[in-house]
């Protein structure tokens, strides 16, 4: 007994520390290397089915939190998943409530990661980079290099894992570390460690990854796993919780929401350690794997747990969370253009899709305030009016540099035309603008200068005319942002009855102009050009539809 004691205590002197940390650095770079390509490259695999699938199956809280689940097992990301959910709230097509069961989901999903990476299979780990980078060289199509990217980088995880283990092998026999992670099986230090460390390296898939290589090498005991694994989701809900800080109110919410899920299921479950420990005991398999369990179980029961409630939950974070009124200068910043997705160009022109609409509401709000500013206004609501525009300036750059960003990532045919398309209706809208400033503002000017007074008659004629304006606008919205190829061509057939409203202001302008009445030529002259900027913005409110539009349909939706 002392001769092994004795042999122990050289073996602890003899770790060589500066080949441990490299190991283990590197093995860590390795593994978080291999996660960020096996993530991003799944993103691109899944691409817009993540949205439809969303979308479908949402309705329901119970399906919605296996919906969550699902595409977050599917991406092996749940910050990707909430940042889906709160471009939908934004855009209406999803509500607050509906979107706390895919959040809870989420969690269920993350839990998938644990569960790849407790399989031994660290002896493979070369031959799937060796045969994952082979497909992404030689393979043409571009959803085969994305696959052939996934096993690189699930081959990288594993090679990352087996660096780390064989770099840390050395600690079973140093007093120091075994004495240290004793003192880690109080589940609330565990819990704190766990916390930090995945604040720290901002990935709780890198602490998953490290409690089970601990756990392969004998290094910690189940309950210091289990404490370990319930900081980590402490330490991501933190993390994304940051994250949304300075963004929409529904972001903050999701955030939110997401912080409040894990921290107090972490709390709940902190005193029953123990008791988790003999339920997974009980199920079997090596400590890795009953850690990797563990993770799972507690995250699902969690999940059923508070699904229940989401209705009480979405009050609750309604109250924490309240929307405010917006205070925003003239030079607005952009709400939703998140660089992160960049990465991801069918999540990063969503977004785009997002800034855009917010952009259509300060347009839609100038066209519907200017005709009555024009005809009956002061001086002042027209300038007011004018300044809005500078809003629109600003928005219009931002998201134009952000579109000239993905312009620059890979891009599929499909991704490019919808670039494009947004490109395009950008400009239209910011085109829109700069008609109400410089033309329609202009005339109201000159009216409240010349003092002239709008007869009855002209005012009912040119209101009906700017109210089917106002409603080709609303429509090419619609069409663009929820892709609504109907609404698309409902613009389209509304030109007959532009064009026929039109022809009635021009009968009732000739009489107008031969009629004996004050300041004709001047009214006549105003309403002429009235008609004339409104039917320019009709056009573009077309060119805006017809985005959403198949492009072999687009020929027939001329701009004529």
């Amino acid at each position: 007994m002392t001769s092994f004691v004795a042999q122990a205590a050289v073996e602890a002197e003899a770790i060589d520390y500066v080949l441990l940390f490299s190991g283990l650095l590197g093995g860590l770079a390795i593994f978080l290397l291999g996660m960020d390509r096996m993530t991003e490259s799944l993103r691109v695999v899944a691409g817009d089915r993540l949205r439809t699938v969303l979308l479908r199956l949402t309705r329901n809280r119970f399906v919605g939190m296996l919906t969550g689940a699902g595409i977050t097992a599917v991406i092996q990301s749940s910050s990707v998943t909430t940042v889906l959910v709160v471009g939908f709230i934004s855009s209406g097509l999803m509500t607050f409530e509906q979107s706390l069961g895919v959040i809870i989901g989420a969690n269920i999903g993350t839990t998938v990661t644990a569960q790849i990476i407790a399989f031994k299979v660290t002896t493979y780990a070369l031959f799937a980079v060796a045969g994952g980078f082979a497909v992404t060289l030689l393979s043409k199509r571009g959803d085969r290099q994305a696959l052939g990217s996934v096993v690189l980088g699930l081959g990288l995880v594993f090679f990352g894992m087996s660096l780390m283990g064989d770099a840390m092998s050395p600690l079973r026999t140093n007093e120091t570390f075994t004495d240290l992670m004793a003192d880690l099986e109080n589940p609330f230090l565990g819990v704190a460690v766990g916390a930090g460390f995945t604040a720290l390296v901002q990935s709780s898939s890198a602490t998953s990854g490290i409690v089970i290589v601990l756990a392969q090498q004998g290094l910690i005991s189940l309950e210091t796993g289990i404490a370990l694994v319930l900081g980590a989701n402490i330490g991501t809900s933190v993390t994304a919780l940051l994250a949304s800080v300075g963004k929409s109110r529904e972001a903050l919410r999701a955030g939110v929401a997401h912080a409040l899920f894990n921290v107090g299921g972490a709390l709940v479950w902190l005193p029953f350690v123990g008791v988790l420990g003999s339920l997974v005991e009980g199920i079997g398999g090596q400590t890795a794997r009953q850690v990797a369990n563990a993770h799972t179980i507690f995250n699902v029961v969690n999940a059923f747990l508070i699904v229940g409630f989401v209705p009480a939950f979405a009050r609750l974070l309604d109250r924490l969370v309240s929307d405010r009124p917006e205070e925003e200068a003239r030079t607005v910043r952009a709400r939703y253009l998140d660089r992160t997705l960049l990465r991801t160009p069918s999540l990063a022109l969503d977004r785009a899709r997002l800034e855009l609409l917010r952009m259509a509401d300060r347009v839609r709000s100038m066209l519907a305030d200017i005709l009555p500013a024009l005809l009956r206004g002061t001086r002042w609501t027209l300038l007011d009016i004018e300044e809005r525009d500078d809003e629109v300036d600003s928005l219009h750059r931002q998201i134009i540099a952000y579109l000239g960003e993905i312009s620059q990532t890979r891009l599929s045919e499909r991704e490019t035309e919808e670039l494009i398309g947004l490109m395009e209706a950008t400009n239209d809208l910011e085109a829109i603008g700069d008609l109400i400033e410089t033309n329609l503002v202009a005339l109201g000017l000159a009216r409240t200068e010349q003092g002239l007074t709008v007869s009855h008659e002209t005012t009912r004629v040119l209101t009906e005319f700017h109210e089917q304006i106002v409603q080709s606008l609303d429509l090419a919205m619609l069409a663009l942002t929820q892709k609504n190829e109907d609404a698309a061509r409902r613009v389209s057939r509304m030109k007959r009855e532009v064009n026929s409203l039109e022809r009635s202001a021009a009968a009732h302008q000739a009489q107008r102009l031969v009629a004996d009445a004050p300041d004709r030529v001047a009214n006549y002259r105003l309403e002429v050009d009235v008609i004339s900027t409104l039917k320019r913005i009709y056009y573009f409110a077309k060119r805006i539809a017809r985005v959403s539009v198949p492009h072999e349909e687009k020929a027939g939706m001329t701009d004529d």
